[in-house]
């Protein structure tokens, strides 16, 4: 009997649009789906950034503003 383990729910990934940082050392990226802007820059370093594409869990917007 194992009472701590749970079915894990299968997770459940997808190709999504993302915006990605072009500067050398920064990692950050943007889903498409939760940008402020048309273009947006680095909220971290203030650079360009550029689209891509990464393989990550689907998640909905439901913000109000998205919609």
């Amino acid at each position: 009997m194992a009472f701590g383990r749970r079915n894990m729910e299968e997770v459940v990934l997808e190709a999504t649009e993302v915006w990605e940082c072009t500067a050398e050392g920064c990692k950050a990226w943007i889903r498409d789906n939760f940008k402020s802007e048309d273009t947006p820059e680095c909220p971290i370093c203030k650079s360009e950034m550029r689209r891509a594409t990464k393989e990550l869990q689907a998640v909905a917007n439901t913000s109000k503003r998205y919609i």
